[in-house]
């Protein structure tokens, strides 16, 4: 079996939540790409991530239109969405959104890397 690192793709709106969790999950062993632009997950290209952490709020766009998007699409659609937000509902969303978990923001980044890896272990 091949020795490749799992890719994960972060959008958020936030720069210092990016690069926090770019740290984070590089120290975990993934490759991580971020964008703060919700646009670019909606025309995402191949080489498709293995994981997509997603904010619901992100400037221009919002996450739960993108994640319907993600899973309506042939191509793109066995991708693991994680939704990430502050907002008191984010059970419901990411459920209608149909996203295939979710965090709630603040988090604890164990927890956080607890969801990724059982999302992205999943072959």
């Amino acid at each position: 079996m091949a020795d490749t690192k799992k890719k994960i793709l972060v959008a958020d709106d936030n720069p210092a939540i990016l690069d926090a969790l770019k740290i984070m999950l590089e120290e975990e062993g993934y490759e991580v790409e971020t964008t703060v632009d919700g646009a670019t997950v909606q025309d995402i290209k191949a080489p498709l991530p293995d994981l997509l952490l997603l904010d619901i709020w992100m400037s221009g766009i919002d996450g739960r239109n993108v994640c319907k998007l993600l899973k309506s699409n042939a191509t793109t659609k066995h991708i693991p969405v994680i939704m990430i937000s502050a907002t008191k509902d984010i059970e419901q969303i990411a459920k209608d959104s149909g996203a295939d978990d979710c965090v709630s923001k603040p988090f604890q980044m164990e927890h956080l890397l607890a969801i990724v890896a059982k999302h992205v272990n999943k072959h």
